[in-house]
């Protein structure tokens, strides 16, 4: 029976450089697969990179016939840890001399025939990703379908396009020559996501106004990133029944030495007390309004019991309101106390269709039909309902234009129609080298 050769990854790692790289990625802003979407528990690329390494190549003492002494291994292993100190930065990722040093060790270590990796639960594709990076085989799946749609964008989608040139006439005009690994794809979703931007905003753009700055804020207009909205609902109170904000944190930037907050005031004129809001630079003196115990209302202080807000919310009582603008300026935020106008434009939005299916009636960590919104229709706002239709119908449009421009540009396979990237068993690697290994396919 043979002895299983030991891996680098059971003896030692260059621990500190891996941890340091795996920071480093949290502030990557361009590039990183973070940016395509945040998912809830990615894992550091730089550390899955240096893990499928250290579990494929063997540690020296596994070969004394090669590394007869200590020093002899100890000095291989330093060899081999230094190669993983240069290899672990985002940096090097797009560096095809370090890159290429780490897959002909790997081709060594494994005899030229490395084995798959396949990660059955693979979230936001990191293991698949730097598996495919380091020329291995790569499938993956998960039970989520979120996680489906990101690692298909990641490792399944990119590699039907290696090293195709774009479609699109605009960049097929502006520049000749070869296109390498992603680049002719990543040019399409650029000029086509373009185009669906423009188009969206002749059709609803004006469901998204800009803001006017304050003159303490250089005066002006400004882009508005976010609108935070607050569910409300009626005080039980009979001497009070205002309605009362559900918030769990009035906090909206805890960023040392730029800390915002919302501060609620209550307006007590005929009638039941209304909630208006202000913005203060500063910390929140208040806490927030609604936990896992109950809520509390701001007005008059009662205790509110969540059993009462749910079956407000079955009777279809539960409302909204507005509580702060968020607008972009020159790297910086702008956080902006609610304007009526935007309030008003906001609920003028009418949906030409809305999903009409219902939601689950139980789901883990799902429990939002406790609260009256048991379809899908309801997770939305009339204007998120609008924009939603807007680019689904879009997305069909640009479809077709692609299509077009595809077969106008002599394309042989043009992209496929929706629902046929599935099981794409075999494909280039994304950077084209010339130890190319077969990548491998997203299962569904």
């Amino acid at each position: 029976m043979t002895t299983p050769r030991k891996k680098l990854i059971e003896v030692a790692l260059p621990l500190d450089a891996i941890n340091a790289a795996a920071a480093t990625e949290k502030s990557i802003r361009h590039g990183h697969p973070s940016t395509l979407h945040l998912w809830w528990a990615r894992r550091p690329l730089a550390a899955c990179r240096a893990v499928l390494f250290a579990s494929l190549v063997d540690d020296p003492s596994s070969h004394p016939d090669v590394f007869p002494t200590k020093e002899a291994q100890d000095a291989e292993r330093e060899r081999l840890h230094a190669l993983i100190v240069k290899m672990v930065p985002w940096e090097a990722t797009k560096d095809e001399a370090i890159m290429n040093e780490v897959r002909s060790e790997i081709l060594k270590a494994t005899g030229g025939s490395p084995p798959p990796i396949y990660d059955p639960f693979c979230g936001g594709g990191s293991i698949p990703l730097e598996a495919q990076r380091l020329g291995l085989e790569a499938h993956g799946s998960d039970l989520n379908p979120v996680p489906v749609l990101i690692t298909k964008a990641l490792i399944e989608i990119p590699p039907r396009f290696a090293d195709r040139p774009p479609v699109n006439p605009e960049s097929r005009k502006a520049r000749l020559g070869s296109w390498k690994g992603a680049q002719g794809i990543a040019e399409d979703i650029r000029y086509y996501g373009e185009w669906m931007h423009h188009e969206a905003k002749k059709l609803i753009g004006h469901l998204y106004p800009k803001v006017k700055l304050p003159k303490e804020k250089g005066g002006g207009e400004a882009t508005v990133i976010a609108w935070l909205w607050v569910r409300t609902v009626k005080c039980p109170n009979p001497a009070c029944g205002c309605q009362m904000p559900l918030v769990k944190s009035f906090v909206l930037s805890s960023k040392k030495g730029k800390e915002v907050s919302v501060k609620p005031i209550v307006g007590r004129d005929a009638g039941p007390p209304t909630i208006s809001f202000e913005i203060q630079e500063k910390a929140s003196d208040q806490a927030g309004t609604v936990g896992r115990l109950g809520a509390r209302c701001v007005a008059c202080g009662e205790a509110v019991s969540l059993d009462h807000i749910r079956k407000e919310g079955q009777a279809k009582r539960l409302s909204n309101q507005l509580m702060a603008i968020v607008a972009e300026g020159p790297r910086t935020r702008y956080y902006l106390a609610p304007d009526p106008e935007h309030d008003q434009i906001a609920n003028s939005a009418v949906p030409s269709w809305v999903p009409e299916q219902a939601l689950p009636e139980q789901a883990l960590g799902f429990r939002v039909q406790n609260y009256g919104m048991t379809h899908w229709r309801d997770l939305f706002t009339n204007r998120q309902l609008v924009a939603m239709n807007t680019l689904c119908g879009l997305v069909q449009e640009a479809q077709a234009i692609v299509s077009a421009d595809a077969k106008a540009a002599g394309v042989k396979h043009p992209p496929a129609e929706p629902g046929a990237f599935k099981n794409v068993s075999r494909s280039k690697r994304l950077d084209g080298g010339a130890n190319a290994t077969p990548n491998g396919c997203w299962g569904t």
